[in-house]
């Protein structure tokens, strides 16, 4: 069966409060805070971009596996802040990485789910026979507008996960999608930051097709929430990802390892991969994880995911898991960031 060869996942260690942000605009921090369920946010130093933070994911992720990088057949990277607009990023994190000329490369869009869209169509290079292993990328350095509410949570990480059939630490089960036209989230070629639908971005884009795609998938392996130790959903803040875990018939505990998003933020298409990541890095052999995650536009990809015995040596080998990039850290204020933006974008 196709799975997880290994995985790897870099948080930037500097954190900020949104409570600092809301005052700096003048807000109501304990509001903000309370309304959000968010309490630090993860940020991408100046000098780091989608491209940097996929090739330290990507750097774990061979490392704790032990993999060749000239043996991967497929890279693809998933974002929505590619530091460029022609030119791929896929070919330079291959480049840095070593992996040689001889593999496929793309980059991928779907906002916030673009890192799992990058697993559902590598596997299918594994299941035709056309590569021993693939690498799909999660990548994100957040974007949002000063003073705008995606500020109190848009973050910076990524995660990379390794696919193959040999020394398989979690299968991928099954897997589904569900895709519509949805607007509620978009940025134009010509802008510097993304517009939103606001309240529009619950219902009907989050909620509506993250428990379609989910009840598509139960539907199609004849499961239900029960069966599974583990939930993992994206997480644009606390409430959406509990709100939905609730209606499905998901527990607190389901998704409690998973639920990194009051720590690190929203860092879009690696939310979901590190909430996986967590969870794998504290799951048991023969434990079944539920994942689904979310992207404006808007879709999301459920799966079905099922670990193996040989997830315990992945995680005595793995040197950064999530809970300790997530305990290192450093705290700055928002000036700096806010000279950090007005630097880039020239505001």
């Amino acid at each position: 069966m196709i799975g997880i060869v290994s995985y790897g996942v870099y948080i930037p260690k500097y954190r900020i409060k949104p409570t600092d942000i809301a005052t700096a605009w003048g807000k109501e921090a304990p509001e903000v805070e309370r309304s959000l369920g968010v309490f630090e946010k993860a940020v991408a130093s100046i000098d780091e971009d989608a491209i940097t933070l996929a090739i330290e994911a990507a750097s774990r992720a061979l490392t704790t596996g032990k993999i060749n990088p000239q043996t991967i057949g497929g890279i693809t990277i998933g974002s929505e802040s590619h530091p460029y607009a022609v030119k791929p990023s896929s070919t330079t994190v291959a480049e840095i990485l070593g992996m040689g000329t001889d593999f496929l490369a793309a980059d991928l869009e779907f906002a916030c789910k673009a890192g799992t869209a990058g697993i559902q169509l590598l596997s299918g290079l594994i299941a035709q026979g056309k590569a021993k292993f693939v690498l799909a990328v999660g990548s994100d350095v957040a974007q949002s507008k000063p003073s705008d509410v995606l500020e109190y949570t848009a973050s910076s990480a990524s995660a990379a996960y390794i696919l193959g059939q040999d020394h398989v630490i979690a299968n991928l089960v099954d897997f589904t999608s569900f895709s519509s036209d949805t607007p509620d989230f978009w940025r134009k070629d010509t802008e510097k930051f993304p517009s939103h639908g606001g309240r529009f971005t619950g219902e009907p884009a989050y909620f509506d097709h993250v428990l379609s795609a989910s009840k598509h998938l139960f539907a199609k392996t004849k499961m239900r929430p029960a069966d599974f130790d583990f939930a993992v959903f994206h997480m644009p803040n606390s409430k959406f990802p509990k709100e939905a875990a609730k209606r499905l018939g998901f527990s607190d505990s389901q998704l409690k390892p998973g639920f990194v998003v009051p720590q690190i933020g929203n860092p879009y298409s690696a939310s979901s991969l590190i909430g996986l990541a967590a969870t794998l890095d504290v799951a048991k052999p023969k434990q079944r994880i539920f994942v689904c995650s979310y992207g404006s536009g808007a879709g999301s990809d459920a799966f079905v995911i099922e670990t193996t015995d040989l997830l315990t040596k992945h995680q005595r080998l793995n040197k950064d898991n999530v809970q300790s990039q997530i305990r290192h850290k450093q705290h700055i204020n928002y000036s700096l960031i806010a000279r950090n933006i007005l630097t880039k974008y020239r505001i």
